[in-house]
């Protein structure tokens, strides 16, 4: 756990799925890769499914960040991604704190892919059924370019977005829009950070502090290795917008001394970055 600004923060790993490392990393040849991701049997590579967690005690507001994939998963879908999950890994993480799940405030979309949005919600009872709300008394952050993508995907990207993941916020009244380029805190301590490679107006918190600040980073950077600019994955709608904007988070990183946390480094929640030679490179693993 570390203290940036007004929170207390750490990361919590709720789970595991494997994808297709060509597809995580794009042009860049396997016999690269490989060196920094090992693939199993299938070509896949082991990635965490995080949720950041923020306590601002004085305020008494609880923030996650992402949710991970979630339990809603058939048995073939669960094998075919290698998907794991834990579903005490977020009570324990905020037991010490005297807190429970219905105590979260606020629930930060990045974006409404499902390896990060399905654990907002839970089936209540048989698979496919009934869909309940795992966080009941906390407002859901998305930004509403965002949801209107995920409602409206390309052929693309389709698969990545699962209604039931996000649908029943709405209709419950938890989803809290963010509009606009350039939008206002929404509360103390937070700002956004827009990104656009990866997916349309991903949403990622950039916790404020005078001395070293904390982005969020999402699938701009989702794991350590992706840190080089020209390591962008295959996923990404607009690869060079992805590459662009992660040049500008390692200046900042540079110049303002601004830390990185991870939604899917299997190593580390996030890092410290320094410059050598005009690379990126991790300085310490930050304690989270």
């Amino acid at each position: 756990m570390i203290r940036v600004g007004r929170f207390q923060i750490l990361s919590v790993v709720n789970g595991h799925a494997r994808l297709d490392g060509g597809a995580m990393f794009g042009v860049v040849p396997k016999t690269v890769w490989q060196k920094k991701a090992a693939p199993d049997d299938a070509n896949r590579i082991l990635l965490a499914l995080r949720t950041l967690v923020a306590i601002d005690e004085d305020a008494r507001r609880v923030v996650l960040v992402d949710t991970g994939a979630g339990s809603k998963w058939a048995p073939k879908d669960a094998e075919r991604y290698g998907m794991t999950h834990d579903s005490e890994a977020l009570p324990r993480a905020l037991e010490p704190f005297g807190l429970r799940e219905a105590d979260v405030t606020d629930v930060v979309i990045a974006h409404l892919h499902f390896d990060h949005a399905g654990g907002m919600t839970f089936w209540k009872n048989s698979p496919g059924g009934e869909i309940g709300i795992r966080f009941p008394n906390a407002r859901h952050w998305v930004h509403a370019k965002h949801l209107e993508h995920a409602r409206n995907p390309t052929p693309r990207d389709k698969a990545s977005f699962l209604p039931h993941d996000f649908e029943a916020l709405d209709e419950h009244r938890l989803l809290h829009t963010v509009t606009g380029d350039d939008p206002g805190p929404p509360f103390e301590g937070v700002r956004w950070f827009l990104s656009h490679g990866h997916t349309p107006y991903q949403l990622l918190p950039w916790f404020e502090d005078d001395e070293r600040p904390l982005l969020f980073v999402g699938d701009m950077i989702p794991t350590v290795p992706h840190l080089s600019p020209p390591w962008v994955m295959g996923y990404d709608l607009y690869p060079l917008t992805t590459l662009e904007e992660k040049q500008r988070v390692l200046r900042m990183c540079s110049d303002r001394g601004l830390r990185l946390a991870f939604p899917h480094d299997s190593e580390v929640g996030g890092v410290e970055v320094e410059m050598v030679s005009g690379r990126p490179d991790v300085s310490s693993a930050l304690d989270i």
